[in-house]
């Protein structure tokens, strides 16, 4: 496993963390139908769940699948935030670059999954 996917698996592993530390930050990326205390604990789970599986060489290709579908998860939440007259990454271009981040996170989500233990790193 690369170093990339070792740091996003400790950035997954922090942010589900900071889901029970200041669940508030959270909220507001959240739609008003959505039961955001239930999301915000399922997301964080989740998070840490998938950020360890990542780590752990048994669970990685599992873990790194499951990045990949959570990140999908997380998409319409992103496309949302774009289409607000005032995004809250700040911007337009902000939440532009974030979606487009995110895509190609995915992406790399699923590459590396299918090609773990191809590379010298594992």
């Amino acid at each position: 496993m690369s170093l990339l996917a070792y740091g996003f698996a400790l950035i997954l592993i922090g942010a589900g963390i900071y889901h029970f530390v200041n669940p508030q930050f959270y909220h507001p990326f959240m739609p008003a139908w959505f039961p955001k205390d239930l999301a915000n604990i399922a997301g964080g789970g989740a998070e840490i769940l998938i950020g360890i599986a990542m780590l752990v060489p048994a669970t990685r290709v599992a873990g790194l699948y499951a990045a990949a579908g959570l990140m999908l998860v997380f998409l319409p939440l992103h496309v949302i935030d774009l289409l607000r007259d005032r995004p809250l990454m700040g911007s337009k271009l902000n939440a532009t670059i974030r979606l487009i981040i995110q895509v190609v996170l995915i992406g790399w989500l699923f590459y590396s999954a299918r090609n773990y233990g191809a590379g010298p790193i594992r």
